[in-house]
């Protein structure tokens, strides 16, 4: 999970403290301090604000810094994996390529750049500019996005063709400290709750499932009007 983390980062304003704590230089109380942060203060809107969080000194910002994504921000290198301490460099990039914004016509000055003359005029290393510029050309990704996708059902579209007791294959987008969300293949995530896990105790969803696991699930309780979805892992024989 770690590796998978930091390969392609999170977002820090719908991370959970679960998640979080695999970044580097995250540990369980820092993450948790984000997340009070942000229900405090509300979304963080740029890397530099991350530096509020109480226990998040400088070494586990220089870390981190890289790994956590940020779409709100203005400053569009907060949402890529672009460290901190490079951004003087790339903005001087943006500047001699005519860049404004990450879309296709950028991605194309970008492919096309002679990476060893440009390193030498920014004083980079040509493996550093080469790194920066594979980050660029994949600004926001999801680390969710790199698993497997689930085996869906082609006639479970959306929430009203569910019913209870059904069977159906998902894949684990979120652990939080009461449950899980599963996505199922329609609009809406499901959620399974501690409770409908094990037939056994356990203290945190987190023994049973982790983020990017394919999962079996039945669907337990249906609510169209609100749209929400409780899944279980116990079939429904397994049940009480």
């Amino acid at each position: 999970m770690d590796t998978v983390v930091n390969q392609v980062g999170v977002n820090v304003n719908t991370a959970s403290p679960a998640l979080l704590s695999h970044v580097a230089g995250l540990n369980k109380t820092i993450s948790e301090n984000i997340v009070k942060y942000r229900e405090e203060e509300g979304k963080i809107t740029s890397r530099a604000q991350i530096k509020k969080v109480p226990r998040l000194g400088a070494n586990a910002f220089e870390q981190a810094a890289g790994f956590l994504r940020i779409p709100e921000s203005s400053n569009i290198l907060d949402n890529t994996g672009v460290h901190p301490e490079n951004y003087a460099a790339v903005k001087e990039l943006f500047k001699r390529l005519d860049i404004t914004d990450l879309n296709e016509e950028a991605q194309g000055k970008l492919k096309s750049l002679s990476v060893k003359e440009m390193a030498q005029e920014l004083d980079l290393g040509p493996e550093t500019l080469k790194d920066i510029i594979a980050d660029l050309l994949k600004p926001g990704r999801d680390f969710r996005d790199s698993f497997d996708a689930p085996v869906l059902r082609q006639d479970v579209l959306d929430i009203k063709d569910l019913v209870v007791g059904q069977k159906l294959e998902g894949v684990v987008r979120n652990v939080v400290d009461f449950g899980a969300f599963v996505d199922i293949g329609i609009h809406e995530d499901g959620l399974i709750h501690i409770s409908h896990m094990s037939r056994k105790f356990i203290k945190h969803p987190s023994q049973v499932v982790s983020v990017g696991d394919l999962v079996t699930v039945w669907v337990k309780k249906i609510d169209t009007e609100r749209e929400k979805v409780n899944l279980s892992l116990l079939a429904p024989n397994e049940t009480d």
